[in-house]
């Protein structure tokens, strides 16, 4: 064994060739068995791994390079950072940001300091959720970045433009990792299932619990594989005993050992559809708790967050509109946080929107007006511009009569003046109907007299 894999109690324990000390046993958890070893067996994430990466020019060049990976859990930042370590015979340091304080986070950058000027060997220092870092403790990574006493490689799940302080994020190069797509985790799976680092062919799964098995992982290879890992324990556990052939693993095992049933849902047929439209009629309907049972659907069964938050996007517009003028800034806060926090927690975001929308008043006057407005255009409604409405900017304009009879809003009572906007066709066409319900009766009155004074009605 080399000297110093192990240190001193409550300092961080560096190893060899990218692999965590001690993970290595056959008794270690499926997911770290399975841990890609180069960039050829990473899952997804193909934008990082073209030629001529910055990536792959840190691994294969051996160049020194602090890299911040931001991404969703499960997509490969601690597998990276253990390549980055392998590949390029670095000694693979790890400090958590959860235990460990700036006193560890100094000792870990002292020790690399002196391994590289005792024996040129460089340190590749991961530090996982780096996000839960204070400020002074990501101060203290500062040094040693600066110097390339340490190659850091730091993980976080949160945007790094509002988590990491600025001096490191700009000494680091920010690689963003993307959610696995199903065909990904399927792949992992798949592989888990016969690689002898795996389960080694003891073990088959049914196509359904194999589907069971991509959906609850929502993108994560690790979770995948823990759930895989639980559900093979339970078949084998019920084996006839040695030489009865590999276990198989069907939905009821899987629903049992991650006790989690499943949700009958194709993200790309009926279902899809069938249970976002049940969903938005709920919320249009008023019905906060149908809702949240088919948010609740939807989320169980792994389909995107983005695509639920850009649905109440759109309904905050079609079904509430200015009766409650709160409804899209909610709605639109919601998906910024789906994309800044991620799931599961986004959940919590996603359920205040559908309980907010769910409880607002209704209106569709929003989209009735923009409908008709453009029924009008298509129709062939369009007219010529008022000539006082034209632009009298450039030279020669007057002369044509733009401009001339235009009255300032801002210099009229009320800053409300009565002259023509509308073309003549649809002079008097009424689009924007606004309904007694919620804000938009107080807007329905303004709009009223506004429209009679703007008309000279």
């Amino acid at each position: 064994m080399d000297e110093g894999l192990f240190e001193t109690p409550g300092a961080p324990a560096p190893a060899r060739g990218g692999t965590l000390a001690g993970n290595t046993h056959a008794s270690a958890p499926l997911a770290v068995r399975m841990r890609p070893r180069t960039l050829d067996e990473l899952v997804g994430q193909r934008h990082l791994l073209s030629p001529g990466s910055p990536l792959r020019r840190l691994i294969e060049g051996d160049q020194p390079m602090s890299l911040l990976l931001w991404g969703p859990p499960g997509t490969g930042k601690t597998t990276i950072a253990s390549i980055v370590s392998g590949q390029t015979n670095r000694v693979f340091v790890e400090v958590s940001a959860v235990a460990a304080g700036v006193k560890e986070v100094r000792a870990a950058i002292d020790a690399a300091r002196a391994r590289l000027a005792g024996s040129g060997q460089e340190t590749v220092l991961f530090v996982d959720e780096v996000h839960r870092f204070t400020k002074a403790q990501q101060d203290a990574l500062l040094p040693g970045v600066e110097n390339r006493w340490v190659t850091l490689v730091a993980a976080t799940t949160e945007n790094p433009f509002f988590s990491v302080i600025s001096p490191l994020l700009s000494r680091s190069l920010l690689l963003t990792l993307e959610p696995l797509t199903d065909d990904d985790v399927r792949g992992v799976i798949e592989s888990a299932l016969t690689d002898e680092r795996g389960l080694a062919g003891t073990a088959e799964i049914d196509d359904d619990a194999l589907d069971h098995l991509v959906r609850l992982a929502g993108g994560d290879a690790r979770r995948a594989l823990t759930y895989l890992e639980a559900a093979a324990g339970a078949g084998l556990s019920r084996a006839s005993g040695p030489g009865a052939g590999p276990v198989r693993v069907d939905l009821a095992t899987t629903e049992t050992a991650v006790d989690r049933a499943a949700v009958r849902y194709d993200r790309q047929g009926d279902q899809h559809y069938d249970v976002i439209s049940a969903f938005i009629k709920s919320v249009r309907g008023s019905d906060a708790d149908a809702a949240l049972h088919y948010l609740a659907r939807m989320i169980e069964a792994g389909e995107d967050p983005r695509f639920i938050a850009r649905r109440l996007v759109i309904l905050a517009s079609e079904d509430i509109g200015l009766a409650d003028p709160n409804a899209l800034p909610t709605a639109v806060a919601a998906a910024q946080a789906v994309q800044l926090i991620g799931m599961p927690e986004a959940r919590l975001n996603l359920a205040q929107a559908t309980i907010a929308l769910a409880v607002a008043p209704k209106s569709n006057a929003v989209i009735t007006a923009i409908d008709a407005a453009a029924a009008d255009v298509r129709s062939g409604r369009i007219g010529p511009v008022p000539s006082h409405l034209r632009d009298a900017h450039y030279q020669g304009s007057k002369s044509l009569g733009h401009g001339q009879g235009y009255r300032y809003a801002h210099d009229e009572p009320y800053g409300i003046a009565q002259q023509q906007y509308a073309p003549d066709v649809v002079q008097d066409a009424t689009y924007y109907r606004p309904t007694n319900l919620g804000a938009e009766a107080a807007i329905r009155e303004r709009w009223e007299r506004i429209r009679r004074m703007i008309r000279g009605r």
